[in-house]
C-alpha cells in the first residue's frame, strides 16, 4: 500500500482496507496507533480532504421547482381556457381556473421541496463529537473535524463518526442494520480478511459512519471521511435518483393532450357548421368559445386534489402519512412491493424461537420444565452480560438480550439466580473461540456455563443429561436448525470442586444441555397482509442483507417465496448483466446479502419491464431505492430520518399491513377520478352533440352561450367534485392491478361517454323538436332544463360501474346527494327567480312542462342502470 499523498488516500476509501493487517493500514495512512496524528498534521489533512460531512448535491432551486409545476399539458390547457373565458367576459371562470392552477402549483412545489430534504437528513446523522488520539492524548473533537489517519475511540452507545479500520477491540459489537439490513449486531474482529469483493456485512474488521456501537469498546483508524464513506456513497446515490412520474400524472397528461385536440376540432366544426346554415358569425363565435370552455374539464385538477387529499386524510387515521399526494393513487397501480426485511417484515428484535433438549424441540414457556430445560434456562439467564439500568431499561448484546428475556419469561430471574450462584470468573467470547463461559460459585464448588457456536461447544462435551451423547448427531441437528434460518447456539455446563488453572480448562469435559434457536421473528400481521396483496395481484419481494438461509426461512413463514429458485444473493445479482437481470427479475421473490446499489438495480429492472414498484424500508441503506421507486414507503417508528425524507408515504405504526389499506385507498381514488372523467366526458359530449346535431334536424340553435357556461358551472362543478367522496366498491381488492400502460379510457369508458352523450343530445333535441311542433314558446327553456337534469341523473347512476344505485343506497355518498339537490334547486331558480330568468333568458315552465323535463331526464338514469345490469350479467 503506498504512503498517503494528496487525494490518493481519500480516493482509496473504497479499497480493500479490510484485507490488510492493522499495522499496514496505520502505516499507509502515515499515522501512529498509540499517539495518533499531531494537531498540525490533522489541520493540514482537514484542509486537504475537507470536513467529515455529507454534502448536498446541486439541486433545482425553488424558482425552477415552481416553474416546473406549470409545464403539465392539462395545466396549459386550463390556462388557455382562462384566456377564452376572458374573451367571453366571464370573470368567474377566470378566477376559478386560475385559482385551481395556482393551488395545484403550490401543492406540487411544497411536496417536491419537502422530498428534497433527504440529503439534509443524512447530514444530520453525523455525530456531533468524537474521541480521538491527537499528540498522544485522547481528545474530544467535533466529528466533522476527523480526517483520514485519525485514531478514533469507540464505546458502547457511540455512533461511529467515520469509516474505520479497527485496530484494537474488546468484545466490540456494532449494529449495522441501518446500513446493511442485517438484523443482529456484528461482533467485530481486527484480523485481515482475504478477498477482493467481500460483502459490506462480512467486513467484520471495519466499522462504518452512521452505525451504532452496541457492546464493548475499541479503536480504529479513519480510512474514509465525508462523502467518501459508505454513508456518503449512499448520499450520492440518493442525489442521483429522480422521481418517476406517477401513473395518474401520465394518464392525465395523455388525457389532457388528447382532449385539447378534440376540443379544438369540435369547436371549429360547430362554428363552421353554424355559419353554413346562416347563423350570425358573432353568435356562433361566442357559442364555439363557450363550448370550448365547457368542454375543458377545469374541475379535473380540483377533483384530483380533493380525492387525493381526502384519501390522505383517511390514511392518516389508518396510521399512514402521505408525503406526496399522488402517492396515494400510485399504490393503486403498484404491481410489485419490494420490502426490506429487518424492521419491516420482522420485529428487528432477536427472540428465542425454540429450544432443543434430549432430542425434543419445544418453545419457551413458564410451565414447569424438566431437569434439562431448567438447567438450560438457568444457563441462559446467567451466561450473559445483560445489565438492567436504573430506569428499568435492559441493555446488552441483542443475542444475549434474547436469551435473558426467554429465561425471564420462563421465570428464571437473573438477579435471584446470581444471589445463589454469584459469578466469580469468566472466559470471554472471541471470534476465534466463538464461545463464552461464565463460572459461578455453588454450594459444592463451582459451576461453569458455556454458550457458543455448536461446532465450538459440542466437541468439548463428553456426555449429556438423560440420554446418550453423540457429538456428530448433535452437530447435524444444529446444522438442520441453521438451515431453517435460525441462529443456533449450543449450551453446556461443568461442575468442579476447585477452580482449574488455567481457567480455560474448565471448558473441557462438559455436559451438553441443549441447543437454542434464535430468530428475528416476522411480524404477526404480515403474513395476512402478504396474502391480501397476492390476492390483489401484487407480488411481494423481500430484499435483505441477511444470509440466504435466514432470508429464505422468513420468506417461507410469510408466504413470499419457498424455493432456492426464487432467490438471488447479492453476489449472484452482481454477476448478472442488465438483460439477464431483466429476464429473471419477475420470478425472484427473495434477495439476500444485497447492497444499496443492488436494490436500485432491482427497482430499475422491474420498472424497465413496465412494472410499478413500491419499495418499503427503514434504514439508511434503503433511501436511494425508496426515492427511485414509483412509491417509497418508510417506517415511522423504527425508521431513520433519511428513509422517511426519501419516501412518499410513512407508516406511522411500522405495520406492513397498513400498505394493504393504502392499496385499497389508492384503487378507490383512481376509481373516483375515472368516475369524474366518465361523468364530465359524457355531459360535455352531450352539450357538444346537442349543438352539433341540431342543424342536421333543421332545428334552431338549442342553447345560448350563457346556458352552456351555466351547465359547465353547476353540473360539472359541485356534483363532479363530490364524486371524490365515493366509497370503495366491494370487489376493489379482488381484482388485479391496473396495467401501468392502461389508458384512462379503458374498460368501456369512452364508449359510455359516447352513447350517453348521444342519448342526452337525443333527449334534449327531441324535447326541443316536440315543443316547437306543438307551438310551445318555452322550447329553449325546456331544452336547457332537460339537458341539465339529465346530467344530474347521470351522476347518480355512475357512482358504480357495476353495482345498482338501489343497492349502494342513495345516502351512501351524502356530499353527492346534497350537491345534486342544490344543483336542482339552482336550476329551478334560473326558471322561476325573475332576476336569474332575465340573466339566463329563460321563461317559467308550467307544472306539466317541468314534470315532462324531469321524466325525460330520468331516461338517462334508467339507461345507465340497464348498462350496469348487462355488465353484471356478462362480466
Amino acid at each position: 500500500m503506498p504512503a498517503l499523498s494528496g487525494e490518493q488516500s481519500q480516493a482509496q476509501s473504497g479499497s480493500n482496507w479490510y484485507a490488510l493487517e492493522p499495522r499496514r493500514v496505520v502505516e499507509a495512512l502515515e499515522s501512529n496507533a498509540d499517539v495518533g496524528l499531531s494537531a498540525v498534521e490533522a489541520a493540514a489533512r482537514l484542509e486537504r480532504f475537507g470536513r467529515n460531512e455529507i454534502t448536498e448535491t446541486k439541486r433545482r432551486g425553488p424558482l425552477r421547482m415552481l416553474a416546473a409545476q406549470f409545464s403539465d399539458v392539462m395545466v396549459l390547457v386550463l390556462i388557455g381556457a382562462a384566456i377564452v373565458a376572458g374573451v367571453l367576459g366571464e370573470p368567474q371562470d377566470i378566477v376559478a381556473i386560475i385559482a385551481i392552477v395556482l393551488l395545484n402549483a403550490v401543492l406540487g412545489f411544497v411536496q417536491e421541496y419537502r422530498a428534497e430534504q433527504a440529503v439534509a437528513a443524512l447530514r444530520a446523522m453525523s455525530t456531533p463529537v468524537a474521541r480521538v488520539r491527537r499528540d498522544g492524548v485522547v481528545a474530544t473533537i467535533q466529528a466533522p473535524s476527523i480526517v483520514p489517519g485519525d485514531i478514533v475511540i469507540l464505546e458502547a452507545g457511540n455512533v461511529v463518526p467515520a469509516d474505520l479500520r479497527l485496530i484494537d477491540i474488546s468484545r466490540l459489537s456494532i449494529d449495522e442494520s441501518a446500513l446493511t439490513g442485517e438484523s443482529q449486531a456484528i461482533q467485530k474482529t481486527v484480523g485481515a480478511i482475504a478477498g477482493d469483493e467481500v460483502a459490506l456485512g462480512d467486513r467484520r474488521n471495519m466499522s462504518y459512519k452512521g452505525t451504532v456501537v452496541t457492546y464493548g469498546h475499541g479503536c480504529g483508524v479513519a480510512v474514509a471521511t465525508g462523502m467518501r464513506t459508505e454513508l456518503g456513497s449512499i448520499a450520492t446515490l440518493l442525489g442521483d435518483t429522480t422521481d418517476p412520474r406517477t401513473p395518474l400524472q401520465e394518464r392525465l397528461g395523455r388525457f389532457g393532450r388528447n382532449l385539447a385536440v378534440i376540443v379544438i376540432v369540435l369547436c371549429a366544426i360547430v362554428f363552421v357548421g353554424g355559419l353554413l346554415r346562416g347563423e350570425q358569425p358573432s353568435l356562433m363565435f361566442m357559442t364555439a368559445l363557450s363550448l370550448a370552455v365547457a368542454a375543458i374539464p377545469e374541475a379535473l385538477p380540483a377533483v384530483v386534489t380533493v380525492a387525493l387529499a381526502l384519501g390522505a386524510r383517511r390514511m392518516v387515521r389508518r396510521r399512514a402519512l402521505i408525503r406526496r399526494l399522488p402517492a396515494v393513487e400510485t399504490l393503486g397501480s403498484v404491481t410489485f412491493i419490494c420490502s426490506d426485511k429487518t424492521g419491516t417484515l420482522t420485529e428487528n428484535r432477536m427472540r428465542v424461537d425454540m429450544i432443543r433438549t434430549n432430542g425434543q424441540t419445544s418453545t419457551v414457556s413458564s410451565n414447569a420444565p424438566d431437569r434439562s430445560e431448567a438447567l438450560l434456562m438457568k444457563a441462559m439467564a446467567l451466561n450473559n452480560d445483560v445489565v438492567v439500568g436504573s430506569n428499568g431499561d435492559v441493555i446488552g448484546d441483542p443475542t444475549e438480550l434474547a436469551l435473558y428475556r426467554a429465561a425471564a419469561e420462563a421465570n428464571f430471574d437473573k438477579k435471584e439466580l446470581e444471589r445463589a450462584l454469584p459469578r466469580v470468573a469468566e472466559v470471554p467470547f472471541s471470534s476465534e473461540r466463538a464461545r463464552m463461559t461464565t463460572v459461578h460459585r455453588s454450594a459444592d464448588g463451582f459451576i461453569a456455563f458455556t454458550k457458543g457456536a455448536p461446532e465450538r461447544v459440542i466437541p468439548f462435551c463428553v456426555d449429556r443429561l438423560d440420554g446418550p451423547f453423540d457429538s456428530d448427531r448433535l452437530i447435524e441437528e444444529a446444522e438442520q436448525l441453521a438451515a431453517s434460518g435460525l441462529r443456533v447456539l449450543a449450551i453446556a455446563l461443568r461442575d468442579v470442586a476447585t477452580m482449574p488453572d488455567p481457567i480455560e480448562d474448565i471448558e473441557a469435559r462438559q455436559t451438553f444441555l441443549g441447543l437454542v434457536g434464535l430468530l428475528d421473528p416476522p411480524r404477526a400481521e404480515v403474513r395476512d397482509a402478504v396474502a391480501q396483496c397476492q390476492a390483489a395481484g401484487i407480488r411481494v419481494v423481500m430484499i435483505t442483507g441477511d444470509h440466504r438461509a435466514t432470508a429464505l426461512a422468513i420468506a417461507r413463514r410469510l408466504g413470499i417465496g419457498s424455493t432456492d429458485e426464487e432467490m438471488l444473493s447479492g453476489a449472484e445479482l452482481a454477476e448478472l448483466s442488465p438483460s439477464e437481470l431483466a429476464a429473471s427479475v419477475s420470478d425472484v421473490r427473495v434477495y439476500a446479502r444485497v447492497a444499496p446499489e443492488n436494490k436500485i438495480r432491482i427497482v430499475d429492472a422491474l420498472q424497465r419491464k413496465g412494472e410499478y414498484v413500491a419499495m418499503t424500508g427503514d434504514g439508511v441503506n434503503d433511501a436511494p431505492a425508496l426515492k427511485r421507486a414509483n412509491i417509497g414507503v418508510a417506517m415511522g417508528k423504527g425508521g431513520t430520518d433519511v428513509a422517511r425524507e426519501a419516501s412518499d408515504m410513512v407508516l406511522l405504526d411500522d405495520n406492513f399491513a397498513t400498505i394493504v389499506n393504502a392499496v385499497r385507498e389508492g384503487r378507490r381514488i383512481y376509481d373516483n377520478i375515472r368516475r369524474f372523467i366518465r361523468y364530465t366526458l359524457s355531459t360535455n359530449s352531450g352539450e357538444i352533440w346537442t349543438l352539433f346535431l341540431a342543424p342536421f334536424f333543421g332545428l334552431p340553435l338549442p342553447l345560448l352561450p350563457i346556458h352552456i357556461l351555466w351547465m359547465n358551472l353547476v353540473t360539472d362543478g359541485l356534483p363532479g367534485v363530490t364524486l371524490a367522496a365515493e366509497p370503495a366498491e366491494r370487489n376493489v381488492m379482488q381484482r388485479p392491478p391496473r396495467l401501468p400502460t392502461e389508458s384512462i379510457f379503458a374498460h368501456g369508458l369512452w364508449q359510455h361517454a359516447l352513447w350517453v352523450g348521444l342519448l342526452m343530445a337525443g333527449l334534449s333535441l327531441g324535447t326541443q323538436a316536440w315543443a316547437i311542433h306543438i307551438g310551445d314558446a318555452h322550447w329553449q327553456s325546456m331544452t336547457f332544463t332537460v339537458l341539465t337534469l339529465s346530467q344530474l341523473a347521470h351522476v347518480l347512476a355512475i357512482r358504480s360501474e357495476r353495482e345498482s344505485l338501489f343497492r349502494q343506497g342513495l345516502l351512501s355518498n351524502k356530499p353527492l346527494f346534497a350537491a345534486v339537490s342544490l344543483t336542482v334547486g339552482a336550476q329551478l331558480c334560473t326558471l322561476y327567480v325573475p332576476g336569474m330568468a332575465r340573466l339566463f333568458k329563460t321563461t317559467p315552465l308550467k307544472a306539466g312542462e317541468l314534470f315532462a323535463c324531469f321524466a325525460v331526464a330520468s331516461v338517462v338514469f334508467v339507461a345507465v342502470e340497464i348498462e350496469k345490469l348487462i355488465r353484471r350479467r356478462l362480466i
